[in-house]
């Protein structure tokens, strides 16, 4: 087959299918020059699930009455002039391919008027070809109506889904832009009812209230910001060259969802898709959501717009930044930080009562020194207590900590600051495995097994910063039997197993010499805490979190094992370091360390109210 050039209406039609994907596809690049124009309402219409009718109307500057054909021209735009510009871009759209690419699949009909024309001007093109232009009266803006799209490519029309599918997508992108651009007013009507419609009071948190039902925004804490403020200032104040800014809302740990889809972001009110800033978010959670669970959260990252470019993709919702690392920083820092301070106690009050049951919130306790979770602010903001006083954890009373205690030995830090646990009474130990304490509101039960693993977790991690893993040496080394395979993962990554304390020698193609092993390990355990971590560095893939897979695999063997009596000075020792412990309400696996039964659910169970 001879080499050719394609025509230009196939050409177009190629070029389109880049862009134009779905219905939705459509809205967002009509929703950006909207934005771009200086709208400040926005109106979207769709019928059939946009298959059939999109119509967009805005309050923008409008397009010239001798601009109005060169619009819908490939590359033709008012954003962009120089290649230098590239550097910098300040808009949403800048490639001049959106207009250009909707009228080629389907039929497109403009009317729009700037303030100084006194009419206004209406083309109307089908498939890309002009078939109608003229003068028509109406106000300042634009509307832009598409119909039957892709009925000349019945190829791409045909992988469409239904109706109801197609809307949803169209619902999800207009909240979103809605949550990024709160000082704008949105509405969506579907089928000739209104679906959705924002104030544009330029509070996001005004759009939160009507994306989501009450439990759920009282489960959304305020990360990035130290004084909240408007919603708009923030996101439109400029950033310094090499500067990034993150801010925005998250969920608490009690609140997931089983796929990443709802976890939004925007850089410089865009919204984008990215992996580094989607990793970010995922790593601030890590040690609080169990496998398999992602956060609700919105992002805003805002940077100096020369340190990113959003010229990857023809859809524009790729990014990359300059200095990668620093963006990433920033989100898991501002994230991390804000979870420390409000994660709070799961209450077993919300404890579902049968698998159908709603998954339980957190109940938001308050005691002195606890920053407190408000439900100011349309029950958004978050009130930090910056000088709390100093109080322990463990209510005194009672005897001392013994000096034989075994969890007093490697004590971490108590001159550190205290964090966020209420005051605890222990009373006793249920079933070998919980610590039954009283403290405000109730009554307590912490995991003994868990509470040790973060614990000790800390410990080791605080270890490594300042001077290296504390290793046990054995007086007389042992060996280990393992399958082939296993021997070999531990021989393989040496420099791993090294980093946990362990000293390993190949003693066979099957046995390994044990010399020296981390000293928080029961030497008991080795056997079954190197054949756990064989089959983990067995299966892992490699990077960061083969090391923390690791490390948690070593410390769960560490940890005291339910089951295991404890005496009244242990359990009170056991509280007090997982007291000065960052995240004491998880452990590294994600899952819970304390539950809460409140003196309101025990007075109800007994009659009392």
């Amino acid at each position: 087959m001879p080499i050719q050039v394609l025509s230009q209406d196939v050409a177009a039609k190629i070029a389109a299918g880049e862009m134009i994907e779905r219905p939705a596809s459509v809205v967002k690049e009509l929703l950006e020059n909207a934005i771009d124009a200086g709208a400040t309402d926005i109106r979207i219409e769709i019928r059939e699930g946009g298959i059939r009718l999109i119509r967009i109307v805005d309050d923008g500057c409008g397009i010239p009455a001798d601009e109005t054909e060169t619009a819908f021209l490939r590359h033709a735009t008012s954003k962009l002039h120089t290649i230098e510009d590239l550097d910098r871009i300040l808009t949403l759209g800048f490639r001049g391919e959106a207009l250009a690419s909707v009228g080629a699949v389907s039929q497109v009909t403009l009317l729009t008027r700037t303030a100084l024309e006194d009419v206004g001007s209406r083309l109307r093109l089908e498939a890309g070809i002009l078939v109608q232009h003229g003068g028509q009266g109406g106000p300042v803006g634009t509307s832009v109506t598409v119909e039957n799209l892709f009925y000349n490519v019945p190829a791409r029309r045909k992988f469409l889904r239904s109706e109801a599918t197609e809307a949803a997508h169209i619902l999800t992108l207009v909240t979103r832009y809605a949550l990024a651009w709160p000082d704008l007013r949105f509405s969506l009507t579907r089928d000739g009812r209104l679906t959705f419609q924002s104030t544009g009071s330029s509070r996001m948190s005004d759009v939160i209230l009507k994306l989501y039902e009450l439990d759920t925004v009282r489960q959304l804490v305020e990360f990035g910001r130290e004084i909240p403020g408007e919603d708009t200032a923030e996101m439109t104040a400029p950033v310094s060259p090499g500067k990034v800014a993150a801010w925005g809302y998250t969920s608490l740990p009690s609140l997931t969802r089983a796929d990443r889809s709802h976890i939004t972001v925007f850089v410089n009110r865009r919204l984008v898709q990215d992996r580094l800033l989607s990793r970010a978010i995922l790593d601030a959670y890590h040690g609080l959501l169990t496998s398999g669970r992602y956060p609700l959260t919105i992002l805003q990252l805002r940077v100096d717009p020369a340190d990113v470019d959003v010229n990857v993709h023809p859809t524009k919702a790729e990014i990359r930044f300059r200095h990668p690392q620093d963006a990433f920083t920033a989100v898991q820092k501002a994230m991390r930080q804000a979870l420390r301070e409000t994660s709070p106690v799961r209450s077993l009050d919300a404890m579902p009562q049968s698998p159908s049951a709603p998954v339980p919130v957190q109940s938001q306790l308050s005691w002195p020194g606890r920053p407190h979770f408000s439900p100011g602010r349309l029950a958004l903001e978050l009130q930090r207590t910056s000088d709390a006083p100093a109080h322990s954890a463990v209510d005194e009373g009672g005897p001392g900590p013994s000096s034989s205690d075994n969890f007093g030995r490697d004590a971490v830090d108590h001159d550190a600051p205290p964090r966020n646990l209420p005051p605890l009474r222990v009373i006793g130990q249920l079933d070998q495995t919980y610590i039954i304490a009283e403290g405000p509101g109730g009554l307590y039960l912490i995991d003994q097994h868990t509470a040790h693993e973060r614990v000790l977790y800390e410990r080791f991690r605080s270890e490594q910063l300042r001077q290296g893993v504390t290793q046990q040496q054995l007086l007389t080394p042992f060996t280990v039997e393992l399958a082939p395979v296993h021997a070999a993962a531990l021989t393989d990554r040496v420099d791993t197993v090294s980093m946990l304390g362990f000293e390993l020698e190949p003693f066979g193609d099957e046995t390994l010499l044990v010399r020296t092993i981390p000293a928080m390990l029961n030497p008991n355990e080795v056997t079954d805490t190197l054949t756990d971590l064989a089959s983990r560095l067995t299966s892992a893939m490699g990077g960061d979190d083969l090391f923390e897979e690791s490390l948690i695999t070593v410390v769960c063997h560490s940890a005291v094992r339910a089951g295991k009596s404890l005496t009244y000075e242990e359990m009170r020792d056991l509280i007090r370091q997982l007291e000065q412990t960052s995240l004491p309400h998880t452990c590294p696996h994600g899952r819970p360390i304390f539950l809460h039964l409140s003196t309101d659910r025990l007075a109800h169970a007994f009659g009392r109210t």
